[in-house]
């Protein structure tokens, strides 16, 4: 029988352990796909974030705003121009969540490491290609139209690759939850990067807001195909005997079908919870610095740039519940009570918000972060320690490779529901954002009774455990 060739090490690895004369063991490897993973998908969310920072500057001022008009930027200072903005939205999603489950199936079969970093470089380009239309002066619509559409696409293949490799690293863990979501503040902290990003060149031109995302990304990219481990086999040789039974079940796993994943129990329940909440969480993440603008706050409007940095709020909340729901989830062992609970606290935080934020500047600060607590939380948890441990145990169970696809079901559907989202936030903007709050606060209830079925089955699980423990007298007397 011929003998089974060893997955090759990262060129960069390569290069440093040539130089040291080291072997890089697994913990340090792990640690490096850890950090590789966060940044990559940190990066994915800087480019996206940009266009939400850039709505601003592209709508025209309204005469109510107190401040020097803007004329905007054709087509979209036009009337309908939120509408449009809307469609851009919708473009972008749709093609990333029908991208994504493409994305999930060539994740479990592909070299991840570079279908990565392709996807990561093209992602760059096209984000480049949007700031283009300003130095080009274009104003055809349909060019931001099929710019937005391949940079989904591109965008697609960042979130199933970083979920599989992962949960090919760190395997099962009781602090799953937390480490998940220490690990899922990528997306958070992403926001708040690519809003920075936009927000400090947006006065010398909205073009020059798609640079600095663009560029990161692509350096990040070649970083990524440097020196990202991806198999287990990977790491040195004196380590071979620890890790050979979790090497022989990756040489024997193949990929799990695509409707074969919908069929794991739990999958079709979270994914479409995740249809509402990430409808609730892409409504802020792209139309939270236009909201912000047209909100009078503490007596005034806040500028472009004002907005941009304080929407960073909302997402710093969304760190901080992403991290909680980790840690309630594994203390309990209940995610779908977590997601559920945290759900149905959105509705309230939602209203406040609206109602509320505009009192003062500190009132706005502190109801955004609450709003992103609640809203963050339930999303990260989904599509990160859920969708792992889904794909995980199929895999652990059935031997296929699963989490990729797994992760790309729950995302791909969760992102058709941020599409619809985008859809009707730019059609009902333009008539009051209190419409735009109802739709949201309706999304979110319905996102907490499409895991009722989870719940209950939780919590009947809790309830039959704790009657089988036996009392404390009977547990102290021997032959009973």
């Amino acid at each position: 029988m011929a003998e089974q060739r060893k997955p090759s090490k990262p060129p960069g690895i390569r290069f440093i352990e040539r130089r040291t004369k080291w072997e890089l063991s697994f913990k340090t490897q792990r640690a490096i796909v850890l950090f590789l993973t966060f940044i990559a998908y940190a990066s994915y969310h800087a480019a996206r974030k940009t266009s939400s920072v850039v709505k601003t500057a592209l709508l025209p001022d309204s005469p109510s705003l107190g401040r020097e008009a803007d004329p905007g930027w054709a087509p979209f200072n036009l009337p309908g121009g939120p509408a449009l903005l809307g469609d851009l939205d919708v473009a972008f999603l749709s093609v990333y969540a029908l991208g994504i489950y493409l994305s999930g199936h060539l994740a479990d079969h592909l070299n991840q490491r570079k279908f990565l970093a392709w996807g990561m470089v093209l992602t760059g380009a096209f984000t480049l290609l949007l700031g283009a239309g300003y130095w080009l002066e274009i104003h055809r619509f349909s060019y931001y139209f099929v710019v937005m559409m391949l940079a989904g696409l591109c965008q697609s293949t960042g979130w199933p690759t970083v979920v599989a490799v992962v949960e090919r690293w760190c395997g099962k863990s009781s602090s799953r939850g937390v480490v998940m979501g220490v690990w899922n503040a990528h997306t958070s902290l992403g926001n708040v990067a690519g809003s920075l990003m936009a927000a400090a060149p947006l006065s010398y031109g909205w073009g020059w807001s798609f640079v600095p995302p663009a560029v990161g990304i692509v350096v990040v990219g070649g970083t990524v195909v440097l020196f990202l481990p991806l198999e287990l086999g990977e790491v040195g040789e004196w380590e071979k005997e620890r890790l050979v039974e979790r090497e022989e079940e990756e040489e024997e796993c193949g990929g799990v079908g695509f409707l074969e994943a919908w069929g794991i129990p739990g999958v079709a329940q979270f994914a479409f919870c995740l249809f509402f909440s990430k409808l609730v969480a892409y409504a802020f993440l792209f139309w939270l610095p236009a909201y912000l603008t047209q909100t009078e706050i503490g007596g005034r409007h806040l500028t472009d740039t004002e907005a941009g940095k304080l929407s960073t709020v909302f997402d710093v909340g969304g760190v901080a519940g992403a991290i909680l729901a980790g840690h309630i989830s594994d203390r309990t062992g209940a995610p779908a009570i977590t997601a559920a609970g945290f759900t149905f606290f959105t509705i309230p935080s939602l209203f406040f918000f609206h109602a509320y934020g505009g009192l003062s500047l500190l009132a706005t600060t502190l109801l955004m972060f609450a709003a992103g607590v609640f809203v963050n939380g339930p999303y990260a948890l989904i599509t990160t320690a859920v969708a792992a441990e889904l794909g995980g145990a199929a895999e652990r169970a059935g031997r296929a490779r699963a989490v990729g696809t797994v992760a790309a079901i729950i995302d791909g559907t969760g992102s058709a529901g941020a599409a619809v989202g985008s859809l009707v936030v730019g059609r009902l903007s333009g008539r009051g954002w209190s419409r735009v709050f109802l739709v949201l606060m309706a999304a979110a209830f319905f996102a907490g009774v499409l895991l009722t079925r989870l719940v209950l089955a939780e919590a009947s699980g809790k309830i039959k455990t704790s009657e089988i423990r036996p009392d404390d007298c009977t547990a102290t007397m021997p032959g009973v």
